[in-house]
C-alpha cells in the first residue's frame, strides 16, 4: 500500500494494531512490546526499527539514514526525534541544484539546542533540552564562557527571534470581549489589530490585572530564566508543578538554582507514556484570586508566532471569614471541580492552595472544567475525568436540537496518537460518541466530523517555516497505520495570520457554521492518553496523562453561541465566539497532505528559504 507524498510516494508496510507500544489494559506495570520510557528522563541512542519510508517515484531520491548516536547538543530519545531536532537546528537551504548535500544555515548557537519528550508522540509538545541531561564536554577548553542575558535556546537558532515592538505590551488594560473570557496569545510580526484583545504571558502577569503575591504554574515544557523575566518582580514566590523524573528533573531543578523563589512539585505518572501535559496558572493577588487554563508551554517559542488560547477567570474575591464549605460555588460546580483535580495530585505542595481557593468566591464562573489525571477508573469514577466526563457534561447540560444530524462536529490539535486499524477501534467507536452527545436525545446521530490540522503547505508557508512542524509530531510510524484517519483532515486556515495552531479546540456547529452548540479548549491531543479509552468490555476507563481543559455550554450563557466571523479587532460589544480558525473548515486538496513531521519536504522552500530534511 503506497500513499502520495510531495516528495513522491512512501511505501506502507504491514503493522500491528495501535496497542502496540501500551501495556496490556488493566496491567499498569506490564512490560509494552517496546522498550519503555518514562517522560523525558529515559535516553536511548535509537528507538526499535519501524516501518521503513521507501520513496517510489521521487524527483530526488531520499534514503533513510542508518541510526546515529545523539551529537553532543542533542539527547533525544528516538531517532526520528533525534532527526527533527537536528533539522531545527541547522535548518537546509533550499537550492536549485538536485543534490541534497546543501550547506547548512550558520546560525549563532550556543550547542545546547531543543530536544523532544521520550513519552509517546501522541502529547507532542517541544521540550527544551535545559530539561535534560547533556553529554560532558569533549574538555574544559571546549566550554564556552557564560553570555549575559542571551535568548534562550530556540528550535529555529537565536538568530530567528525578532525583537516585540514598544507597544507590543499592554501598558493599560486592554480591551477585552469578556463575554467569554476566551483570548488568544499575541503574536510577533502581525499588524496589530491582529493582537488586539489578545494577550502575551508578561500582560497576564503584569500588575494590570492585579498586584501578584504568589503564584503556580502547571505545566509540561519550562525554560525556568525565561519565565522568571515574564514577571514583573523577579522575587514573588513561583511553585512549579511538573512531570520530570530522575535526570530531567535534575536538569529542571539546575535551571532554578539562580532562583532561590522558584519551588517544584512533581506529578505522579504511574502509567508508561503518560505526561503531565497540564498547562493552568493559579495567581494569587492581594485584591484576590485568578485561574488561567491555557494551551501555552513555558518556553518563550510558544509565545512568539504560534496561535494559542486561553481562559482567563474573573479576579475572585475572598469570601467572608465563617462561611460554609460550599460558599463561593458556581452554578457549574468548578469550585469543586477544581479543587477535586488539585486534590488528585495528592501533593503536599498544593494542600495551601487548595486552602486558598476554598477562601474565595468563585461563583462567578460561567465554564465547566474537564480534567484528565493518571489512572484507570470503574463505576461512577469512570465520568470523573477525561472524554466520559465530556460526554456527561453534554448529556446534561447541552439540550437536543431539531435537525441535530446535520451539525457537524470539528476538532483540531496540534498532535495526534495512534487511532488503531480503522475508526471503530476508538475513534468513532468511543470518542466520536461524546463529541456527538447533546443533551438526553435518544436520537444517535452520526453528523460529519471534521478534524482540523495543518498540511504540510500550511507549515512551508506559516510564520515560522518548516521548523513549526516541530511542534506538530505525527510520525511517519504513526500515519502509516491509520491512512483511514486522513480523510477526515481539513487545513488550518487561519484567524490569526499564518501563525500554526498549538492551541487544542473541539466544537460542534451549525450547518451553516454561524452558530455554536459548545465549545472546549483543553491542553488535550487526538490521543487516547490524553482523553482515556475504555477497556474489559467497557467497565473499566484508563487515563494516562494529566490534562486540563474548560467548556462553554450555552444554559451557561444564551441558548447557542453565534459565531465571531471577523474576530479582529476585538470590540468590548461583541457578543460572538471567537472560533480560532475560519470557518467553514475546507477539505484538503488532491495535492494536500498533512504535515509529518520526520520525513523530507524538499521540493520547495519555506517562508525563511529552508527545506526540511530529517538527518
Amino acid at each position: 500500500m503506497s500513499q502520495d507524498s510531495q516528495h513522491g510516494k512512501w511505501t506502507i508496510s504491514s503493522s500491528d494494531d495501535d496497542d502496540d507500544d501500551l501495556p496490556p489494559s488493566g496491567t499498569a506495570a506490564s512490560k509494552p512490546h517496546r522498550p519503555a520510557v518514562s517522560n523525558h528522563s529515559s535516553i536511548r541512542s535509537a528507538s526499535p526499527p519501524g516501518p521503513k519510508l521507501e520513496p517510489v517515484s521521487a524527483t530526488v531520491e531520499v534514503k533513510p539514514e542508518p541510526a546515529k548516536p545523539p551529537v553532543s547538543s542533542l539527547v533525544i530519545g528516538s531517532e526520528a526525534r533525534q532527526s527533527a531536532a537536528m533539522n531545527k537546528l541547522n535548518p537546509v537551504k533550499y537550492e536549485t541544484s538536485p543534490s541534497l548535500a546543501g550547506k547548512r544555515k550558520k546560525e549563532v548557537s550556543d550547542g545546547s539546542g531543543w530536544a523532544l519528550s521520550d513519552s509517546d508522540e501522541e502529547d507532542g509538545d517541544v521540550r527544551s533540552l535545559s530539561n535534560l541531561p547533556k553529554k560532558a564536554p569533549p574538555s574544559p577548553k571546549a566550554k564556552k564562557p557564560k553570555v549575559e542575558n542571551e535568548r534562550p535556546p530556540s528550535p529555529h537558532g537565536r538568530l530567528y527571534y525578532i525583537d516585540e515592538p514598544d507597544d507590543f505590551f499592554e501598558s493599560s488594560i486592554p480591551c477585552l470581549n469578556d463575554t467569554y473570557r476566551f483570548y488568544l496569545n499575541k503574536v510577533t510580526g502581525l499588524d496589530r489589530k491582529y493582537n488586539s484583545g489578545a494577550l502575551h504571558i508578561r500582560d497576564i502577569l503584569s500588575p494590570l490585572f492585579g498586584t501578584l503575591k504568589e503564584s503556580v504554574q502547571f505545566n509540561y515544557c519550562f525554560d525556568i530564566a525565561w519565565m522568571v523575566k515574564q514577571y514583573p518582580s523577579e522575587d514573588r514566590p513561583v511553585l512549579i508543578v511538573h512531570g520530570d523524573k530522575r535526570e530531567a528533573k535534575a536538569r529542571l531543578l539546575q535551571q532554578a538554582q539562580p532562583f532561590p523563589h522558584v519551588r517544584f512539585c512533581q506529578a505522579k505518572l504511574d502509567i508508561a507514556f503518560g505526561t503531565h501535559h497540564t498547562k493552568m496558572m493559579l495567581l494569587w493577588y492581594e485584591e484576590g484570586f485568578r485561574v488561567i487554563i491555557l494551551t501555552s508551554n513555558l518556553i518563550r517559542a510558544d509565545w512568539y508566532q504560534k496561535t494559542q488560547g486561553m481562559w482567563m477567570s474573573p479576579l475572585f474575591p475572598r469570601l467572608p471569614k465563617g462561611g460554609s464549605a460550599t460558599a463561593g460555588e458556581s452554578p457549574t460546580f468548578f469550585k469543586r471541580d477544581l479543587l477535586e483535580y488539585l486534590g488528585s495530585y495528592r501533593a503536599p505542595e498544593l494542600e495551601e492552595w487548595i486552602q486558598r481557593i476554598k477562601e474565595h468566591d468563585l461563583s462567578e464562573t460561567r465554564v465547566y472544567l474537564i480534567g484528565s489525571t493518571p489512572g484507570r477508573y470503574v463505576g461512577s469514577d469512570m465520568e470523573r475525568w477525561g472524554h466520559l466526563r465530556l460526554r456527561k457534561l453534554l448529556y446534561e447540560h447541552t439540550e437536543p436540537i431539531p435537525g441535530e444530524e446535520r451539525w457537524p462536529v470539528i476538532g483540531q490539535f496540534s498532535s495526534i496518537g495512534s487511532m488503531g486499524l480503522d475508526k471503530t477501534k476508538w475513534l468513532a467507536g468511543e470518542f466520536q460518541r461524546t463529541l456527538t452527545t447533546l443533551g438526553k436525545s435518544s436520537l444517535r446521530s452520526d453528523p460529519l466530523v471534521h478534524l482540523v490540522y495543518p498540511s504540510v503547505e500550511d507549515v512551508r508557508t506559516s510564520l515560522e517555516g518548516y521548523p513549526a512542524g516541530g511542534s506538530l509530531p505525527y510520525s511517519i510510524q504513526t500515519a502509516q497505520k491509520q491512512l483511514w484517519l486522513h480523510s477526515y483532515f481539513h487545513p488550518t486556515v487561519r484567524v490569526h495570520c499564518h501563525a500554526m495552531p498549538h492551541i487544542k479546540t473541539y466544537m460542534r456547529t451549525s450547518p451553516d457554521f454561524t452558530q455554536l452548540a459548545w465549545f472546549l479548549v483543553t491542553s488535550a491531543n487526538l490521543s487516547k492518553a490524553a482523553w482515556g479509552a475504555l477497556e474489559k468490555n467497557n467497565t473499566q476507563v484508563m487515563v494516562r496523562s494529566y490534562e486540563l481543559g474548560v467548556l462553554y455550554v450555552p444554559s451557561a450563557f444564551v441558548r447557542t453561541f453565534p459565531v465571531h466571523k471577523n474576530p479582529f479587532p476585538v470590540s468590548s460589544s461583541s457578543f460572538g465566539f471567537p472560533v480560532p480558525f475560519d470557518l467553514p473548515p475546507t477539505c484538503y486538496s488532491p495535492k494536500d497532505q498533512p504535515w509529518i513531521w520526520n520525513i523530507p519536504y524538499s521540493q520547495a522552500p519555506d517562508t525563511h528559504g529552508n527545506i526540511w530534511v530529517p538527518s
